[in-house]
């Protein structure tokens, strides 16, 4: 009896691998990346021979190795918004129908990358209903992760391709479809978004392990947390992993709320993340583009420090790239509501460096440096850019808000403001002699007035490297 199970197993074994597979990215109404050679992969019978036929005329060949996995290199061409199919032939045959060659981009994080167009419960998206009422475009498509958690990297996920359509983008992230419909608004190409993000996700959760083995202070988990969004490298396992070598043009990336109260562990971490990331994926040095964390008032003032965090990430990280929203938080709730904003401002990025409009300006204003005036002022100087005309707050250029001013007491004056030049101001208070430091809008709650005159936000930031606490109008002084 028992040898008549084993042979029963043995059998039931055999026959379930014993026909060919795919991951469910693979499937109806996917996009792959155009102009691209991209990896086709799958299952079947170990010696099994498999081929590939696109409906653009490309065929690819090659063999089940031992342990019935197999791979295919498939050449694409630039994208034509025509339909193609896709054709699988190894133990069976599989054909994909509706198949785009366009623009994927790989989108995580956070509940704020999370955040569906409908919104979440009493928390709303601007403009989302009808956003939604004209979501429907067939060059606009959508992959949606389900949540999963792994301690071993997994091959597979929960998901499929959907045209974007009231009621698929309802429940995709409003960032990401604003991203993307920007870019096909622009580009007039399809555009490919899978969205791969859980909220209240932590970086280090999406981290592989072999990066997360250079940082001491991480310990790598043998098992999956209560909090399981809190728990290092699984969401990397379960939700990033099985996308590793799908062709992608880039990626958006909305996370940090979790991270906040370890601003100087973030500057190594998310680096690291984002190469081993691209280690991975095997495609190069891919776009990778963040989203300032917004004004919120957490009951700290580790906002700032984490934003200063991501501007040093952009400026030290190869091909990364900041969407500052330093105007469009919301004290009462931390997702905020302007999420075209959002998405605007990070396609800003994808169009000026990987999409050739050199035209328009896509990188906010950021501090470059002080010096001391001799009538006790504070010359502000910002890094200069050619795709924008200077500073503006677009109401009284000598009234300008949230800045603050300090000297060697380290306590803090509201700050008068004067734009002087292109790219500098003069920052000065009657209350402070000999001033040493100025801040501009470094507290949780500190909305910004700031831009460019193209309309991007400068970022919070501190000409000093005082403690995170900052002191004002003669309160308890900073030790």
């Amino acid at each position: 009896m028992k040898k008549i199970i084993l042979l029963l197993l043995i059998a039931y074994s055999t026959s379930s691998i014993a026909q060919t597979k795919l991951a469910s990215f693979f499937g109806d109404n996917m996009v792959l990346q155009q102009e691209d050679t991209v990896s086709i992969w799958g299952y079947d019978t170990p010696e099994t021979d498999i081929t590939v036929s696109a409906g653009w005329g490309q065929k690819v060949s090659t063999k089940a190795d031992e342990n019935g996995k197999w791979r295919v290199k498939l050449p694409t061409p630039k994208a034509d918004k025509k339909p193609y199919t896709l054709s699988i032939s190894g133990s069976k045959k599989i054909v994909f129908n509706n198949v785009l060659l366009g623009e994927v981009w790989f989108c995580s994080g956070q509940s704020n990358m999370e955040m569906p167009m409908k919104g979440y419960p009493n928390s709303p998206i601007t403009g989302s209903n009808e956003a939604i009422l004209n979501a429907k475009n067939k060059n606009i498509r959508l992959f949606q992760t389900k949540r999963k958690a792994s301690l071993i990297p997994l091959d597979n996920v929960e998901g499929e391709w959907t045209e974007a359509s009231p009621k698929t983008v309802a429940g995709f992230s409003a960032t990401a479809y604003f991203f993307g419909k920007k870019l096909n608004d622009m580009l007039d190409i399809p555009i490919g978004l899978i969205n791969s993000s859980w909220g209240g996700a932590n970086a280090e959760a999406w981290t592989d392990i072999e990066t997360l083995k250079q940082f001491e202070d991480i310990e790598i988990p043998t098992k999956i947390g209560k909090a399981v969004h809190h728990t290092p490298l699984v969401l990397y396992n379960g939700m990033v992993a099985p996308f590793l070598g799908y062709g992608i043009k880039g990626a958006i990336w909305y996370q940090g709320e979790v991270n906040r109260n370890r601003p100087e562990q973030y500057k190594k971490l998310l680096p690291a993340m984002i190469k081993g990331w691209r280690t991975h994926w095997q495609i190069g040095d891919f776009p990778f583009y963040m989203v300032q964390i917004a004004p919120y008032y957490y009951g700290s003032d580790y906002t700032p420090l984490i934003v200063e965090a991501q501007v040093k990430i952009m400026q030290k990280v190869k091909n990364t790239g900041l969407a500052t929203t330093t105007d469009i938080g919301n004290c009462s709730d931390i997702h905020p509501y302007d999420k075209k904003t959002v998405g605007d401002r990070l396609a800003y990025w994808a169009l000026a460096k990987d999409y050739g409009f050199d035209a328009i300006a896509y990188k906010a204003p950021i501090y470059k440096s002080m010096e001391n005036t001799e009538d006790n002022k504070i010359k502000i100087t910002f890094e200069k850019s050619d795709r924008d005309n200077g500073l503006t707050n677009y109401e009284n250029r000598y009234d300008i808000k949230g800045f603050e001013i300090a000297g060697s007491d380290k306590i803090f004056y509201p700050a008068k403001v004067k734009i002087i030049g292109q790219n500098e101001l003069l920052v000065w208070s009657d209350k402070v002699q000999n001033p040493v430091a100025v801040r501009y809008a470094f507290g949780n709650c500190d909305m910004g007035t700031l831009y460019n005159t193209q309309g991007i936000p400068v970022p919070p930031f501190r000409t000093d490297n005082w403690s995170k606490t900052r002191i004002r109008n003669k309160e308890k002084q900073i030790k």
